[in-house]
């Protein structure tokens, strides 16, 4: 075939697949061989073979027919490709080098606190431990992706880390990658801006497990997601672990598009409880282990640690941080730590510690109580099943919290306050005459205020 010919084909190409995709992906091709029914291209990188094997090889093989050449097969093959014209071209030679070196991975940096050794577990988040335990080995998993959530300070992040150590640790021959989906959306739009979008889409597509936590960021960010949606998809096809995180589940992540709620959920989806009272007292006591190494002859007094787990229930962050303060002055001051001490120099964290209960945590342990999806009992269901826990919920979301009935109805999937006050009378009615409801709402009083 003649290079008229071919450039008679290319013109085509562009009217069927539009002047930038045939910029991006059909320029840079080079052809190396017509023989035998098959037609063979040089291409820049692997990536770009197989993207355009995927998407243009059939509009590419039927203009070659149409050209009057007998092809019945398109091939690629990565090869010196050089066309220097269009910047999409420049991209796509920049990408014809062997797999990024792991040094060029474009990930955070992981905290070296954060390990399987210094996760404390217990029942509220056994379940995301044990899951976080598989995939870190680095062999096959039935479940990807991994979905984490939860709320602030409750062991997220840390399991996330403790992934990419363990990881790196057993298997350092995989790619890992962790960031935050706030870098995520930084990197794409950098490569937007610097038409290096070749070169992001092969980075992240050339991991062998991705990570990406706070996932809640990218909602609402219309190009970022479709990137996302489109690497998510890429990877998985290939086999590769994914690990997301965030705070809430992902049926609940607002203005996140729909066809990503069903790609997150397609896995193991684990909520991280809130932490109990023996969780947290596990973790000040391997904390004072740790803290005994640097703070050597500080006496703590018995009763200080179950005091502080007893008291601070807002989330793990700040139970560690009173710890830390603790110690600190204890030791500038060189005074036993005794419970007088730590009231006095925790009086602000304490005071603010006092127990305020989100309506969200309420709906949460009552829907764990009776069975039923979170998303049912604030969704639009009416089912007695379910109609009956979204009134005790709403019942206690009023009892337990300073929230007005507006902002309640809010919280339950922008229901009127006078749906909000109905509910609340019923309950009221109905817990002098059933027995069974009196003894439910003391139970979840206890779990939610203990």
């Amino acid at each position: 075939m003649t290079n008229e010919t071919w450039g008679q084909v290319r013109e085509e190409l562009i009217k069927r697949v539009g002047k930038n995709n045939y910029v991006t992906w059909i320029e840079p091709l080079k052809l190396s061989l017509l023989k035998n029914g098959v037609a063979r291209f040089e291409v820049p990188t692997i990536f770009f073979g197989d993207w355009v094997q995927r998407n243009y090889a059939d509009h590419i093989r039927s203009q070659l027919v149409s050209a009057g050449e007998p092809v019945d097969r398109v091939e690629f093959a990565v090869g010196k490709v050089a066309a220097p014209r269009a910047p999409a071209a420049k991209v796509a030679a920049k990408t014809a080098r062997a797999r990024p070196s792991d040094e060029e991975l474009p990930g955070a940096p992981l905290d070296a606190r954060f390990t399987f050794d210094s996760f404390v577990v217990g029942k509220p988040n056994e379940l995301a431990h044990a899951a976080a335990r598989r995939v870190a080995e680095g062999g096959p998993v039935t479940f990807n992706p991994l979905f984490l959530y939860g709320g602030v300070g409750l062991g997220k992040t840390h399991l996330m880390h403790a992934i990419a150590h363990e990881l790196q640790a057993r298997r350092p021959d995989l790619r890992v990658l962790y960031l935050s989906a706030e870098q995520f959306m930084y990197r794409f739009v950098q490569a937007l801006r610097e038409r290096q979008v070749m070169d992001f889409k092969e980075m992240f597509r050339s991991v062998d497990v991705l990570m990406v936590d706070d996932v809640q960021f990218i909602a609402g960010k219309d190009s970022t997601q479709e990137e996302f949606f489109h690497t998510f998809n890429a990877l998985v096809d290939a086999n590769k672990q994914i690990v997301i995180s965030a705070d809430r589940a992902p049926g609940e992540i607002k203005d996140l598009e729909e066809r990503i709620k069903s790609r997150l959920q397609c896995g193991l989806v684990v909520d991280l409880h809130p932490t109990d009272y023996e969780l947290r007292l596990g973790i000040l006591q391997q904390k004072v282990e740790y803290y005994r190494s640097q703070y050597r002859g500080l006496v703590l007094a018995d009763g200080v640690l179950e005091f502080l787990a007893h008291r601070i229930t807002t989330n793990v962050r700040v139970l560690e941080g009173a710890l830390t303060r603790l110690f600190a002055f204890a030791s500038l001051v060189g005074r036993e730590i005794t419970l007088d001490l730590a009231q006095d120099c925790l009086a602000d964290i304490l005071r603010s510690s006092d127990r305020k209960l989100s309506i969200e945590e309420i709906q949460r342990k009552v829907a764990e109580h009776y069975n039923v999806r979170l998303s049912d009992l604030i969704g639009p269901k009416r089912l007695r099943n379910i109609a009956r826990p979204r009134q005790v919920a709403m019942y206690l979301s009023k009892q337990l919290t300073p929230r007005s009935l507006p902002e309640i109805g809010r919280r339950f999937g922008g229901r009127d306050h006078t749906t909000i006050m109905h509910g609340v009378r019923k309950i009221e009615e109905l817990m002098t005459t059933d027995s069974q409801l009196a003894d439910d709402l003391q139970l979840l009083r206890r779990l939610l205020q203990g």
